[in-house]
């Protein structure tokens, strides 16, 4: 086969078919001269907010901000402590350290790559009181597109009483087969938090996010806080940030929400796909991401926002596929407890065994909705070739 480029992700491929229909969306937000907040937002919050099966959904400037907002919504601070996976982009763990809270870290699922309900009771019931009653809340992140152990964590959360804000930035759409029936990612803790980065399944021409919750009180807060705590003109009786979404980000993601779960279809295609091109070539070596909830009634049960493999080699396979024009990324190769920034957080390394794994294994390869069949045989023959070398 000749050598062709794939890259890791092409925005390029997406927009074409939508260009006039994203100019004209552009073009009105311009004509408005309504640039931020307004009329795009407020129906974006209201289609995503139908999407997603919320009362609320509240625009913000990016999903980072998302969760700062949202624990700034619990009056997390000083003092208090807020338990999150070991294994997730900076910003999760990123946030608690900016509202001056202390991190602590819960190993992961080796499966899921999600935060490990086991390690996260054991993790409380083995606090001294003291912390214990300094925690306010739990962050599970759904990592890579697919839910976290929702049930279980709600029952953990319930029993030490703390709240639940989901990291759902990777997984809008991502259904988890519930106790008590089918959810959506982001909208079964207290809050969901959700970024519209570029590169997500659903994304901007720029940073955006949003938070969302079914609590009328939350949504207040959360909406006053957005806009330096103010609830009218200049009166602030607490303190927030510029959290607000431009209204040109809104009316871009309003054009692209229509089309998500198609796109969804498509990697979800593409990933089945890949396990079969793996089997046929007797890749053993490489491990494809199990799908945890396929088969129990979900019609997403993971939406890939990554396709992330663990490989043997990783380091030396990435090199070789990428010389050969394959576009690859490894997210992440540092987990939480290994970060500089964090290294006053008390922790002992022996403690997370599977995200150091983790770490050392994951390669996310390709897997955007446009991606062809083509694309993805060459990209299974040069893993074969490099396992067969």
């Amino acid at each position: 086969m000749e050598p062709m480029i794939v890259p890791l992700l092409d925005l390029k491929a997406q927009l074409a078919p939508l260009r006039e229909e994203l100019l004209a969306a552009m073009e009105e937000v311009m004509d408005s001269a309504r640039f931020i907040m307004g009329e795009k937002v407020a129906a974006f919050e209201e289609e995503a907010a139908a999407y997603l099966g919320v009362r609320h959904a509240v625009g913000v400037s990016s999903g980072t901000d998302a969760l700062l907002l949202a624990l700034m919504a619990l009056e997390v601070g000083p003092g208090d402590a807020v338990i999150t996976s070991d294994f997730s982009f900076f910003a999760t763990a990123g946030v608690i350290a900016r509202v001056g809270a202390r991190p602590v870290f819960v190993d992961i699922e080796p499966d899921s790559f999600n935060l490990d309900p086991a390690r996260l009771r054991k993790l409380l019931e083995s606090m001294p009181e003291a912390e214990r009653r300094a925690l306010k809340a739990i962050v599970p992140v759904h990592l890579f597109g697919q839910s976290a152990a929702m049930d279980a964590v709600l029952d953990i959360a319930a029993a030490f009483d703390v709240s639940v804000i989901e990291d759902a930035a990777q997984s809008i759409g991502a259904q988890y087969p519930a106790r008590h029936g089918l959810r959506v990612s982001g909208a079964i803790g207290a809050m969901g938090c959700f970024s519209f980065f570029p590169s997500k399944n659903l994304g901007a021409f720029g940073d955006a996010g949003m938070v969302v919750t079914d609590s009328d009180r939350l949504a207040e807060v959360l909406r006053i806080k957005r806009v330096h705590g103010a609830k009218s003109g200049y009166l602030h009786e607490t303190i927030g940030g510029n959290f607000r979404l431009d209204a040109l980000q809104a009316a871009v993601l309003s054009v692209k929400l229509p089309h998500l779960n198609r796109w969804h279809a498509e990697r979800m295609r593409n990933a089945e796909r890949y396990g079969r091109l793996f089997r046929e070539r007797g890749l053993t070596q490489v491990t494809a991401p199990p799908v945890v909830y396929a088969g129990k009634a979900c019609e997403r049960p993971h939406i890939f926002n990554q396709y992330t493999v663990r490989a043997p080699e990783r380091d030396d396979l990435r090199a070789f596929l990428g010389e050969r024009g394959i576009g690859t990324q490894v997210y992440y190769p540092r987990p939480f407890h290994r970060q500089p920034c964090f290294a006053d957080v008390p922790c002992n390394p022996a403690d997370f065994p599977e995200s150091g794994r983790a770490a050392g294994e994951v390669l996310s390869l390709p897997i955007y909705s446009e991606l062809t069949e083509e694309m993805q045989v060459y990209v299974a023959d040069r893993i074969a070739e490099f396992y067969n070398r």
